[in-house]
């Protein structure tokens, strides 16, 4: 088994990689897995760019081959915000944040609140270029939280194929639509040829 660091101290993001990569000879490995501490700065103006500073920078600290997300939640009524800021969108965290964006949009129609999750995944390997992979969810914004599962702002993402909220999906549901899972298998190809060819 080859060990690979994803550039994360999120349980919910490496269990969600976990499932997407199960089957190859890999062992995944957190930020806290692997003692590292420092914290990379999103300096980035987009996702690649913040992709590629956790990548690379994790990579060198550890020495692991290093998958780095950077995603975020563009709805169209906020003109594509909070985007890249997401996590840090209204300087609050978790549920709290749900309310400050629910608060954002009060007054929109549903059909204005059109919305899509983009995620952008890099993968670094000693001696190798940095590789890129991209996925997209599209949905709307909920006028209320529902659902427990998933994390962020899952519980008010609502999926027009599934009828639910994210939080509502199961994670094999959850897997199979989101902008992580279409990353993440499209991630799972290019490791599956690095480990073919030797290159991990």
């Amino acid at each position: 088994m080859t060990n690979i660091l994803v550039a994360t101290r999120n349980r919910g993001k490496l269990r969600e990689l976990q499932q997407i990569f199960a089957g190859l000879a890999l062992t995944l490995l957190t930020l806290d897995d692997v003692g590292i501490t420092t914290e990379i700065a999103e300096t980035g103006t987009t996702y690649a760019e913040n992709a590629r500073l956790k990548a690379e920078g994790y990579l060198q600290l550890s020495g692991l081959p290093t998958i780095a997300d950077d995603s975020g939640l563009e709805v169209a009524a906020l003109k594509g915000a909070p985007g890249v800021y997401s996590a840090r969108y209204g300087d609050v965290t978790g549920e709290a944040q749900n309310a400050y964006l629910l608060k954002q949009l009060e007054g929109f129609p549903f059909h204005e609140r059109l919305a899509r999750f983009v995620c952008v995944l890099a993968l670094a390997r000693p001696g190798g270029a940095t590789v890129f992979v991209e996925g997209t969810w599209y949905g709307a914004i909920e006028l209320a939280p529902r659902g427990t599962g998933g994390h962020g702002y899952d519980p008010i993402f609502y999926v027009v194929d599934a009828d639910k909220t994210a939080a509502e999906l199961t994670p094999t549901e959850k897997n199979a639509l989101s902008h992580r899972g279409i990353a993440g298998r499209e991630a799972r190809e290019v490791l599956a040829q690095w480990l073919e060819k030797g290159l991990l």
